[in-house]
């Protein structure tokens, strides 16, 4: 009996990534998404955030390990580059997600005002990138203006009250009723500016609503003041775009630009008007995105 004899050879060790991920490496590509964590960090002020771009678009096991660390944190890597950094976005269950609820519990809003103050972001985001081909051009900077958004989002209630009447179907909800038909309504009966003794917009009127969401993009790194005219005048960072372009499939998002909206460069952008009608008046001065879950 000949005894067999396995001639073939060994199989080879692949190698594996996390065989060769050291202690360091872990601590720098947490040192990655810590930087991405920091919106309002540019990469071009900061050597080491460069660095670590550099080598995450360079090293792919490197990229892969990043990767898995905002994974792990519940976060979703939407670009790395040197114009955005590390852009990331909360997934729903991540630590990190910013909730409708918690949002309107920072600027004291509760019951209706909430719907305002989603409606305002969305208003903003629809500004800024009206078009498709506005998102897609990573070179677009998007304008809008504090009081522009405001005038924006009335006409936009104007359309819709409108849309309303010819189904038949301009009848008050509830107010905590989802969906833009019942947000217009709140909006219109609330004042765009207040009024106080020292002429100071308030915070419960809409273009109080429209300079909080505002500042907060700002402080989020998504947007960056550049003026007070027309109550604030705003650009677009390159996080703010990658935000909006998460967000753009969103049935609300989708539902404010099917109205129809005219993009112009100095953030005065408005509604087009009705089909066969020339009748919408430009107001005056008209110079991400929550997580719905959790709201309270």
């Amino acid at each position: 009996m000949t005894e067999h004899v396995d001639r073939s050879e060994p199989e080879a060790a692949t190698p594996s990534a996390t065989a060769a991920v050291t202690p360091a490496d872990a601590a720098d590509a947490a040192r990655l998404v810590a930087f991405g964590l920091q919106p309002k960090l540019q990469p071009a002020r900061d050597q080491e955030y460069t660095d670590l771009l550099r080598r995450y678009r360079e090293d792919p096991p490197f990229a892969r390990l990043a990767d898995a660390v905002a994974a792990g944190l519940g976060l979703v890597v939407l670009e790395v580059s040197p114009r955005a950094g590390m852009a990331v976005t909360a997934a729903e269950d991540s630590v990190f997600a910013v909730r409708m609820g918690d949002y309107a519990r920072r600027t004291s809003a509760d019951g209706s005002d909430r719907f305002l103050h989603g409606l305002a972001h969305l208003a903003v985001a629809a500004m800024a990138f009206p078009r498709p081909e506005d998102l897609a051009d990573d070179g677009y900077i998007g304008r809008v203006t504090v009081n522009g958004v405001d005038a924006f989002v009335r006409q936009a209630c104007r359309r819709l009250e409108e849309r309303a009447d010819e189904q038949g179907e301009n009848t008050d909800p509830a107010t905590d009723a989802p969906g833009l038909e019942a947000a217009w309504r709140i909006w219109v009966r609330r004042s765009a500016t207040g009024a106080t003794k020292d002429a100071r917009r308030l915070a419960g009127s809409t273009t109080g609503i429209v300079g909080k969401a505002a500042a907060f993009l700002t402080d989020s790194g998504f947007l960056q003041r550049t003026g007070d005219d027309n109550g604030g005048t705003y650009r677009t960072t390159a996080r703010y775009q990658l935000q909006v372009r998460d967000m753009a499939g969103s049935a609300a998002m989708a539902e404010l630009l099917e109205l129809g909206v005219v993009p112009v460069t100095d953030g005065t952008a408005t509604l087009l008007p009705a089909e066969e009608t020339d009748d919408l008046e430009l107001v005056a001065d008209a110079g991400l995105p929550f997580h719905s879950a959790g709201a309270s």
